[in-house]
C-alpha cells in the first residue's frame, strides 16, 4: 500500500497524472520491478537487473549549473559547467516527460546518519528497481519522520529520457545535471542506478566543508577497542572488502562524514563489485547474494536454474550488488562510530614498486590524499602493455565540486589534532610488476592491517623508503604467523633484477611529482617536502 507524501509533487511544480507509488517498502518494490518485467529473482530471493549500455558513471555527461552560488565556489578545472539557460530547458523538458508517465516511483528518504549533518533527499523515478535501489543505498526515516518530511533535494532520475545536445548544452543524449541553486538534480539517458547515489555524495561533498566536517570517499568500521578506522581507496583496491571483517562493527563501505563528534555514514546500504565474487575471500559479501531484497546489476544468471555466475563478465566487468547495511554481520547499528584513531590509504599498485604496508606522516598522508594513486592493469585496453598509473585526488575527484585543498586541509587538520595514525596500504603487485609479479596475497594484507590497528606495529623496527621518504617495517610478527615471508616488505629484494626495481621506481615517482605540481601552490612547504625523491639512492 502506497505511503501518502507529506509533500505532494504538486507543491514541488511537477505535474503529472501518473500514479504516485510513495515510500514503498523492500517487498513492495521487488514485486513491482518483477510485475514490471524489469528484473527476475534468483536463487535465494536476489532482484537481478541489466543496465544496457551504461554499467557504470557516465562522467563525462555529469554537470553543475554555473551560477552565482557557484562561481567561485567549484573547482571548475575538474568539474563540467551547464548554463542556467541550458538547464532550464531541459527542467522544462524533465517535467514534461513526467508529466507523461502512467507510474512513477518516489522515495524521501535522507543523506547521512549523523542528524545534525544530513540532508532531506526526495527521489523520483520511474523504475521501481532503481527506487529499490536508491532506498536500500540512502538512511530510510522512520515512520514518524516521514509525516513532516520536507525534501530539500530532489533528484528526478528518468533512464528513458533523451537529452538534446543543442537544446540541453550536453555532449549526448545522456545527461546528469546538478543545480545546487535549485537544489534539482535531472538524470537521463542512463539506466545505471549509481548516479543516483553519487550524486547525493557530491551534494554533501559541497555542503559540509562549509559546516567543517570532513566529507570522505572511503569506508569505516570500528574494532572491539572502540576504536575506528577509515579506509580511502578507489574502485578496486579492497575498501569494501577489507572493512568486511566480521571481527570489527562496520559503519559502512564507501561514503562518510567525519564531524567533531563521530564518523557517520552517508548510506543505509552497501554497493559492493560481484565480478569473480568468492564465498572463501569475502564471505560477509557473499551471503547478500542470498538474500532477498538484494539487488543485483549485471550478474549474470542462468535462466532455468536461476543459479548466479559471478565470473561472467559478459554483462559488465563492473558488476555490483546493492544490499542494506544490515545484510552485513555486526554493522553498527546507528550507522556511526566514534572519530577515526587510524587512516588507512589503500593502493593497487601494478607497477610493483610500493611495499605492503608504510607509515605516513600527516603531511605524507595530506600529499597521498591529494594524489590519490592507484594503477590499472595491462590488458584492461587495446593496446595497453603495461601498467598505467591512475590519480583521483582525494580518492574520489568526479564526485568532488570543491577544489581538492579544501578537502585536503580538512583532513590534515583532523589528523594531526587528533593524534590519528596513517597507513599507506598496497593491495597491488609483489615481485615484480603486473604481469611478471604476482597479487599481494589477501592473507598478508589482512595480516599487516590488523597488526597496525592493533597497536601491534607501534614498535617494529622501521627504515625509510629510498624512493616515497615513509617508514616501512622491517619485520612484523604477523606476518611469520600468518606464514608469509618477511621479505614481501621490502619490494625491491622481492624482484628478480633489482634494477629493473630501480627503473621501475623512478618512473612512478616521476608520475606522482608530475600530477602534484597543479596542487603544490595550495598547500604548505610540510606537504611539498613529502614528495617522493627523485634519483634517490636505492636502499
Amino acid at each position: 500500500m502506497s505511503a501518502s507524501l507529506s509533500v505532494p509533487l504538486s507543491a514541488q511544480g511537477i505535474a503529472t497524472s501518473a500514479t504516485i507509488h510513495a515510500n514503498l517498502n523492500r517487498p513492495e518494490l521487488v514485486e513491482a520491478a518483477v510485475a514490471n518485467g524489469e528484473g527476475k529473482l534468483a536463487q535465494g530471493g536476489p532482484l537481478v537487473v541489466q543496465t544496457g549500455k551504461h554499467t557504470g558513471r557516465s562522467a563525462k555527461d555529469k554537470f553543475i549549473v554555473r551560477d552565482a552560488e557557484t562561481e567561485d565556489t567549484v573547482w571548475w578545472d575538474n568539474n563540467a559547467s551547464m548554463t542556467p539557460e541550458h538547464f532550464a530547458a531541459l527542467k522544462e523538458d524533465f517535467l514534461a516527460a513526467l508529466g507523461d508517465k502512467e507510474t512513477l516511483y518516489v522515495a524521501d528518504l535522507f543523506g547521512g546518519s549523523q542528524p545534525e549533518h544530513r540532508v532531506r533527499v526526495r527521489v523520483v523515478n520511474e523504475l521501481a528497481w532503481h527506487n529499490l535501489f536508491i532506498r536500500t543505498l540512502l538512511c530510510r526515516p522512520s515512520v514518524s519522520e516521514l509525516e513532516g518530511f520536507d525534501p530539500e533535494y530532489t533528484i528526478i532520475d528518468l533512464p528513458s529520457f533523451r537529452a538534446d545536445p543543442e537544446r540541453h548544452g550536453t555532449r549526448s543524449e545522456t545527461v546528469v545535471a546538478v543545480n545546487l541553486s535549485e537544489k534539482l538534480i535531472l538524470i537521463g539517458g542512463t539506466k545505471y542506478a549509481g548516479e543516483m547515489k553519487k550524486s547525493v555524495f557530491g551534494i554533501l561533498n559541497y555542503l559540509l566543508p562549509t559546516k567543517g566536517v570532513m566529507p570522505m570517499h572511503c569506508s569505516a568500521n570500528t574494532g572491539p577497542d572502540g576504536k575506528t578506522a577509515v579506509f580511502f581507496g578507489l574502485s578496486g583496491t579492497g575498501k569494501t572488502t577489507l572493512s568486511a571483517d566480521a571481527s570489527r562493527t562496520l559503519i559502512g563501505d564507501d561514503e562518510h562524514g567525519w564531524s567533531d563528534e563521530s564518523v557517520f555514514n552517508f548510506e543505509g546500504g552497501c554497493y559492493a563489485k560481484m565480478i569473480r565474487l568468492s564465498e572463501e575471500a569475502e564471505p560477509e559479501i557473499y551471503a547478500t547474494t542470498r538474500m532477498f531484497g538484494t539487488v543485483l546489476e549485471n550478474v549474470v544468471m542462468d535462466p532455468a536454474t536461476r543459479e548466479l555466475d559471478f565470473d561472467d563478465n559478459s554483462l559488465a566487468e563492473n558488476s555490483r550488488g546493492a544490499y542494506p547495511i544490515e545484510y552485513i554481520p555486526n554493522t553498527s547499528e546507528k550507522n556511526l562510530g566514534p572519530v577515526p584513531s587510524n587512516v588507512v590509504m589503500l593502493t593497487a599498485d601494478a607497477f610493483g614498486v610500493l611495499p605492503p604496508i608504510a607509515r605516513l606522516t600527516p603531511d605524507q598522508a595530506m600529499y597521498h590524499f591529494l594524489s590519490g594513486y592507484t594503477a590499472k592493469v595491462a590488458g584492461t585496453e587495446i593496446g595497453v602493455t603495461e601498467p598505467e598509473a591512475t590519480f583521483s585526488t582525494c580518492f574520489g575527484a568526479p564526485f568532488m565540486p570543491r577544489h581538492p585543498s579544501v578537502y585536503g586541509n580538512l583532513l590534515k587538520e583532523r589528523i594531526a589534532s587528533g593524534g590519528v595514525q596513517c597507513w599507506l596500504l598496497n593491495t597491488g603487485w609483489t615481485g615484480g610488476k603486473y604481469g611478471v609479479g604476482n597479487r599481494m596475497p589477501i592473507k598478508a594484507t589482512r595480516a599487516l592491517l590488523n597488526a597496525a590497528l592493533d597497536g601491534k606495529m607501534d614498535d617494529v623496527e622501521y627504515r625509510k623508503d629510498p624512493n616515497f621518504g615513509f617508514d616501512v617495517p622491517v619485520s612484523v610478527p604477523a606476518l611469520a604467523e600468518a606464514g608469509i615471508d618477511q621479505s614481501i616488505l621490502d619490494p625491491r629484494s622481492t624482484w628478480a633484477d633489482a634494477n629493473e626495481y630501480d627503473r621501475t621506481a623512478e618512473k612512478l615517482v616521476q608520475l606522482f611529482v608530475d600530477n602534484f605540481r597543479p596542487f603544490a601552490e595550495h598547500v604548505d612547504e610540510g606537504v611539498r617536502q613529502a614528495a617522493p625523491q627523485t634519483n634517490p639512492q636505492p636502499a
